[in-house]
């Protein structure tokens, strides 16, 4: 892989995709920043990171040829590699919430971004961002909420070799894309879904409160709850949140 090393940049993501934009980018070219002051989540939501104590970087994946109805087995594809790694440090408690984000307990140590180019119904570019908290100790917002490996742990980490060992492994996780491996990709990401087949209290964005478990994810990508009355509904990144 081509790797390129940068003291501070506002986010790697937006760093990568503009030299995608400007050249024929090496199959697994990835962006690594010692200091990233704009990182991005979600819909738009920030990513903040003390400097030089975390692992914030991007992977730059082409030649997927990937129908966009199946978008999902990529992102359980991604969310796995990492977890893989991850868990080698973290043997217990180690979760996948949907849809990309890993939690040990119920505190958040990474989150991943995935920005797919698509043509003519297929994925064939995609841009991944992540962000594991490592050897950062203290956090100001969601103390609660938020960890690292270090805390964790009480080891520190370094930085390089845990970037290697997450690139190595997407580029495994990946191949099971690659050759339609996707039953086993679907069952290794339910079996370490956050919260799945627990009765859970869930919160719209109308601040509407009601019980339900976490069952699966349709073949949209979307999240399946099942509810009090046993009827089944489906779910949209943002659409609901845990109580």
């Amino acid at each position: 892989m081509k790797l390129i090393k940068l003291n501070a940049i506002d986010s790697t993501s937006t760093f990568l995709k503009e030299m995608v934009t400007n050249s024929n980018l090496e199959n697994y070219t990835t962006v690594v920043a010692k200091a990233q002051t704009k990182g991005r989540g979600q819909r738009e939501s920030s990513w903040t990171s003390e400097p030089y104590k975390n692992l914030t970087s991007s992977v730059f994946i082409r030649d997927l040829d990937l129908q966009i109805t199946n978008q999902k087995y990529f992102n359980f594809a991604i969310c796995l590699a990492v977890y893989d790694v991850i868990s080698k440090y973290i043997d217990n408690q180690l979760f996948i919430k949907w849809p990309n984000d890993i939690l040990s307990a119920n505190q958040k140590i990474c989150g991943i971004l995935i920005e797919n180019s698509i043509s003519k119904g297929f994925i064939q570019k995609s841009i991944v961002g992540i962000g594991i908290n490592v050897n950062q100790e203290k956090f100001q917002d969601d103390l609660n909420k938020v960890s690292s490996l270090k805390n964790i742990t009480g080891k520190s980490y370094n930085l390089d070799d845990l970037l290697i060992k997450v690139v190595n492994s997407i580029k495994a996780r990946v191949i099971q894309v690659i050759n339609k491996d996707y039953k086993n990709l679907e069952l290794d990401y339910l079996n370490v879904l956050y919260k799945k087949n627990t009765p859970s209290m869930f919160k719209t964005t109308e601040n509407v409160l009601f019980m339900g478990k976490i069952i699966g994810i349709s073949s949209s990508g979307n999240l399946q709850v099942e509810l009090e009355d046993e009827t089944l509904k489906e779910f949209g990144i943002k659409e609901i949140s845990f109580a």
